[in-house]
Order: C-alpha cells, then structure tokens, then sequence
C-alpha cells in the first residue's frame, strides 16, 4: 500500500532532517575613550556610558562575516546598543531578534586604590567577578544558568533547520562554547575574538 503524505507533512521532514550552523560574533569596536585614567567610582560610570554606545563611525565589518550573515535565516542580538548596531550593519536591512539573554556578563569594579585605564579595569573587574565579588548583581553561577538558556535559544532554531547568526559580547561568548560542546556542537571556524570575530558551528552528527 502505497502512503501519499500531505504537503506540509514533507515539508516538515526535510526541515526536520536538516541541521543549520549557529555563528557567534563579537560586536565591533564601541565610539568610546579608552584612553581615560579612572578609578573605580570613575569605571562604574565608563562602563555605564559603555553599555550605550553604539559602534565608532569608523567601523565597517569583515566581508566573511557580511556572508555568514547572508547565508543567515535569523539574525540575534543581545539588547546592548553596540550588539544591536553590529546586527545592523551586517544584516543589510533584514530583521534583527534582540533578547537579553545574550547581554555581556557584569563587571563591577572592586574597591582598589589607583586610577587605571578602562582595559585595565576590566581585567581586574572580570578577575574580582569571578572570584565572587558581584555586588547586587548577576553572579558567575547565575550568568553560567543565563549561557545555558542562550545556547537553548539558538539550538532550538537551527535544530530547526535554520542558519543562526547572533552578534553579542566577548565574555559571554566565551560562556556559551562549553555549553555548545556539550550538547555536540562542534566548532569549524574559528576568527579569534577580538572585535567583528566569531565562530562558527555544526552539529556533530
């Protein structure tokens, strides 16, 4: 006996039996001074304007990444401006999904003496953080929960059949690839991470 399946019943089983890629990417480089002297009251407040700041009128991203965004079906990004002019930029006026499960994780400053550059109070803010030192914010456990819950958001798309790219942050990006690796992601293309870099991911079948 021969089964004659419905349309939309085929349709569903050749998405089903397709895997997309999921690219990860690092927003460009912010329009903000890196050059101050600040002590830890003064990197609250850089931060702060950080986390507003769209991207310097100088950046332009890489031509790899226009194409991965291209081959793209869904374009994410956290709800930071600077993610968020990224996705821009590379979508070519396509929608973009900001969630703010995929903003940076926090780093407030510990209460030393001395005045430092920007760049030198995050090492010391990341390095304070994950000792335990977050103040009335986000923890390292709880944003280790929150890297869980991105990755299921854009595992769920691309086990879907659905080529994912999401533009978000350098540290919590770093959170998300164990999570990834774990659930049988493996990484094919590797930019580094610095500014417009990113990843790229297969399903391991």
């Amino acid at each position: 006996m021969t089964t004659t399946m419905a349309p939309d019943e085929t349709l569903d089983r050749r998405t089903s039996a397709r895997v997309g890629t999921i690219v990860i990417a690092r927003h460009g480089m912010p329009h903000v001074d890196r050059t101050v002297r600040i002590d830890h009251r003064g990197y609250r407040e850089w931060w702060a304007g950080y986390d507003l700041a769209g991207l310097h009128p100088d950046e332009r991203p890489p031509e790899k990444l226009l194409r991965h965004a291209e081959a793209s079906d869904l374009i994410y990004a956290s709800t930071l401006q600077r993610a968020i002019h990224t996705a821009q930029m590379v979508a070519g006026g396509r929608d973009i999904i900001t969630d703010p499960v995929f903003i940076e994780a926090p780093l407030p400053p510990p209460p030393i003496w001395g005045t430092r550059s920007p760049g030198a109070w995050g090492v010391w803010s990341r390095a304070a953080w994950m000792l335990g030192r977050h103040e009335d914010g986000e923890s390292q456990e709880e944003a280790q929960v929150r890297a869980e819950a991105a990755v299921a958001t854009l595992t769920a798309q691309a086990l879907r059949g659905q080529n994912v790219l999401l533009c978000a942050h350098g540290w919590f990006n770093r959170m998300m690839r164990p999570v990834l690796r774990r659930q049988g992601w493996r990484e094919v293309e590797d930019c580094g991470d610095r500014y417009w870099s990113y990843r790229r991911y297969e399903k391991v079948k």
